[in-house]
């Protein structure tokens, strides 16, 4: 893992998506390459051909002219600034949509919102590849609309954030059998929500008029509510919160596109770290952030709320916590350590205040 202090932050404005798009790339010009270039190798093992992602960030190309078009010519400024291919660009922020052509197990997030005196709160893992750790990075983004800050790969545009209005959004890939390139990716939507969106009901409403194609869920939070949007190419079905709190792991909640879920690839696991979370919950609602961090501490032997790389393996079956989020909508914060829970207390910190 890279130290706190070495962890490469982003802090990108500009106009127009175009030329957000150019600073982005422009920052990343040393390293873009090799992120996208680690993924090509990835698509590969997964079995995704050259030809078949090729074909699918040409579709999303297509359903992004149609429906924001403008985030195309953020992708070209992206290609521009670091001297890439176009395609790259949108392979990289369709990853989970090409990822899903694919073929394979996978180990991913747990995410848990609460109520602090008075105020929700937000926390993730973010598990990954341990091979792609060194293309993340923390950022904060001003261009039209709302201001975000969060957390991100090379090139793509957003993942894990929260912005000025005070909307916090946290993400988990989920698994449908219809999935595939066919629609907005994911990581273009959290970008759209974050810089459009003030509120979780705003929220709800764009991603219900998207055009989705894949399956993810976003666990969103502001100063009323928390839920967990659950979407997929058979709609968008909200998980509200229960007490207080949501819990969400990998697995379809709601029964529709439950029965069409890709049960293998995040299957048994994904149910037994939400089980456990849910378990721990019960004996006693948390009310600190050291607290909620705790819930997804987890040791040898239990469901991977904490993962370590298994380095015996070969890539594509190494997954680690590559990084541990909390987000406050009201104060406008989110803070990232980069590494697992179990070094809340002794790891160092980045607070991004929007």
């Amino acid at each position: 893992m890279t130290t706190p202090n070495s962890r490469l932050h982003l802090d990108i404005s500009a106009p127009s998506r175009r030329e957000l798009g150019l600073a982005r790339g422009t920052a990343l010009r040393s390293t873009l390459a090799g992120g996208y270039a680690k993924y090509a190798e990835l698509f590969r093992l997964l079995g995704v051909s050259e030809a078949q992602e090729r074909d699918g960030a040409q579709h999303v190309l297509d359903v992004l002219n149609d429906w924001r078009p403008e985030i195309i010519g953020e992708f070209e400024g992206i290609a521009e600034g670091a001297e890439i291919d176009l395609a790259h660009v949108v392979a990289l922020n369709a990853r989970t949509e090409i990822i899903a052509m694919g073929h394979s197990a996978s180990s991913e997030c747990s995410t848990v919102t609460a109520v602090l005196d008075g105020h929700r709160t937000g926390v993730q893992t973010w598990d990954w590849h341990i091979e792609l750790d060194q293309y993340w990075h923390t950022q904060q983004v001003l261009g039209p609309g709302y201001r975000y800050a969060g957390l991100t790969e090379q090139g793509i545009l957003s993942k894990i954030g929260v912005n000025e209005a005070g909307l916090a959004l946290h993400f988990n890939i989920l698994g449908h059998r219809e999935d595939g390139p066919g629609g907005v990716p994911m990581h273009v939507l959290s970008s759209i929500v974050l810089a459009e969106c003030a509120s979780v009901d705003e929220a709800i409403a764009l991603i219900r008029e998207a055009p989705i194609a894949s399956s993810s869920a976003f666990t969103m939070l502001d100063a009323s509510q928390a839920v967990s949007v659950e979407m997929s190419p058979a709609g968008a079905f909200v998980i509200p919160e229960v007490a207080g709190s949501v819990q969400r792991t990998n697995h379809f909640q709601n029964a529709v596109p439950l029965a069409e879920q890709k049960s293998e690839v995040y299957e048994p696991d994904s149910s037994a770290r939400l089980e456990l979370v849910r378990e721990r919950i019960g004996s006693g609602t948390p009310d600190t952030t050291a607290a909620m961090i705790e819930l997804l501490v987890s040791g040898e032997g239990q469901p991977p709320l904490t993962c370590q790389a298994d380095m015996s393996k070969t890539f594509g079956e190494r997954w680690a916590t590559l990084a541990t989020i909390i987000t406050d909508p009201d104060a406008r914060t989110i803070r990232i350590l980069d590494g697992m829970p179990t070094d809340a207390v002794t790891g160092s910190w980045r607070t991004l205040t929007v």
